[in-house]
């Protein structure tokens, strides 16, 4: 039986973890970090970590594995693009017409089943991107396209144009560690911005507002940092720049821009988007705006106010490089701080698409991770508002703590050697992230695995005591290792960590410890 816990249960629980680490293990070296800080560092900066994976980590000097992390070359995706990418907004939407009409009712009152292209392109865009995080060999790479897709948010129900967020997507992973002040003057000319945020439709003669405000509120000051007046600048320097409706590429139109004298931030000129871009990059907030966030996605939710600053300070002096910024996080004492183990919750793009990269599990039809993704609240290219997903405590109440819940279970009663009725065995297919880009056929069973089910609580595994069938990332582990691999504590629900390794991978994927990183 799975023990049912509440929101404010796991949330109390999951703050009296401090008394509750793992017991330290014998250094292999004087010079090596150990297998538990591997897996710290692995879990932040990854979507999930396989027992050899950490063992590759954990007999390098801590810094020199840092660096290692943060020396992938290649900033390029390496899943092959969607074939629509080239197409044009306007052959997009003469497309989508077609589309629509093709679908009147029919004489009986139905709809006639066509293929929408700008729902199926979206559909493909979400696979593309979760093909991505699962079979790429840079990982850190990836977290960071996923912390600015956070960041900079765009989507697809307001863009409708999804080669612009694939395009968009590509600007984030060719600046995931490169310069903020060049991703983000990048930003404010990328065509899916400028339609998501009302860009485009910004002139002279009626300013919108939007992507003024976004910019000073989320992307650079923060809240309470700028005036009404300050938004209202920005506004105005921005006006002009667009989209072509025909290429679907920037255009600066100057016949829309207001070239009048405007007061931002106390600086009056005829300013620019260009001149609003360098004002905010100079002044202090904007640093510091982006040390915090980066801090509550990589070291904890509460900031150190001195280390903020002073790490802000550096970035802003290095013209807002962000590698040697995540360097310094990652190497930082509280990066380090074994009470920060296991202290965050994990999105649910790093629960579901974790636990089928350390399962090695084969991903059949990968819509059914976006349905449960959608369960969840958290698509990619699809997030809740202008701010982009909460977070944090935000990610549990009562409803998505029982549905990640469930998600596990089935999980578990997938890769039982006597499954569930609807289950399905794991196959033994090789865990390498190669080989997931992969779309293999599926089987209804697992369809249903992969399907967003209705929460219900307290129900127990069928045959408590099965064994999960171990892939080749797990075959071979013992017992003890499987648990620390997939555990950042000890278990919260009690776990025999001596039992058979079967057993033990299905308990720690049902303890509550599972869902914090």
């Amino acid at each position: 039986m799975v023990a049912r816990v509440s929101r404010r249960g796991f949330l109390e629980g999951a703050a009296a973890f401090s008394a509750a680490l793992w017991p330290a293990l014998p250094a292999r070296s004087a010079a090596s970090m150990g297998f538990d800080e591997a897996r710290h560092l692995l879990s932040r900066t990854s979507f999930g970590m396989t027992p050899a994976e950490i063992r590759a980590y954990e007999t390098l000097d801590y810094t020199v594995a840092v660096d290692r992390l943060l020396s992938a070359p290649s900033r390029e995706a390496a899943t092959p693009a969607p074939g629509w990418i080239g197409m044009g907004p306007a052959e997009v939407r003469r497309a989508q017409q077609t589309a629509e009409a093709e679908r009147r009712d029919k004489p009986d009152g139905r709809k006639a089943e066509v293929v929408r292209p700008v729902q199926e392109q979206g559909r493909e865009l979400k696979i593309w991107w979760i093909e991505e995080m699962l079979g790429t060999e840079q990982p850190l790479i990836e977290r960071m396209v996923w912390f600015w897709h956070g960041h900079f948010t765009s989507s697809l129900q307001k863009v409708r144009y999804p080669a612009a967020l694939y395009r968009q997507n590509a600007l984030f992973r060719r600046e995931a560690l490169g310069n903020y002040a060049t991703l983000l003057k990048e930003v404010a000319r990328d065509p899916a911005m400028l339609i998501y945020l009302d860009g485009m439709r910004s002139v002279a003669r009626q300013p919108n507002e939007n992507f003024g405000r976004e910019l000073l509120e989320l992307f650079t000051l923060g809240e309470g940092n700028y005036s009404e007046a300050d938004i209202k600048a920005a506004a105005r320097a921005f006006t002009g720049w667009s989209v072509n409706r025909e290429t679907g590429q920037f255009v600066e139109r100057g016949p829309q821009h207001d070239d009048g004298e405007k007061t931002f931030l106390g600086k009056t000129g005829r300013f620019g988007g260009e001149d609003i871009l360098k004002i905010l990059l100079a002044h202090p907030r904007t640093a510091e705006t982006i040390v915090e966030k980066l801090w509550h996605e990589f070291v904890s939710l509460k900031p150190d106010a001195a280390e903020i600053k002073r790490l802000a300070a550096d970035f802003r002096k290095s013209g807002y490089e962000i590698k040697p910024l995540l360097r310094a996080l990652l190497l930082s004492a509280s990066f380090r701080d074994p009470a920060n183990r296991g202290s965050l919750i994990k999105s649910p793009v790093e629960l579901i698409v974790g636990t089928v990269h350390v399962l090695g599990l084969p991903v059949p039809e990968k819509t059914g991770i976006v349905r449960m993704l959608q369960g969840l609240g958290q698509v990619p290219f699809d997030p809740p508002n202008v701010k982009g997903w909460a977070g944090g405590e935000a990610w549990i109440s009562t409803y998505t703590l029982l549905l990640r819940q469930q998600f596990l279970r089935r999980m578990v009663e997938a890769t039982t050697v006597a499954p569930m009725e609807g289950g399905m065995a794991m196959s033994a297919r090789p865990n390498r992230r190669a080989d997931r880009r992969q779309q293999l056929p599926g089987d209804d069973s697992t369809m249903q695995m992969m399907e967003p089910p209705r929460p219900v609580e307290g129900r127990s595994l069928r045959n408590a005591g099965n064994e999960a069938r171990l892939g080749p990332t797990l075959t071979g582990v013992d017992s003890a290792t499987l648990v620390r691999t997939l555990l950042p504590r000890q278990p919260v629900d009690g776990l025999d960590a001596n039992g058979t390794p079967g057993a033990v991978v299905a308990s720690a994927l049902l303890d509550t410890a599972y869902q914090l990183k």
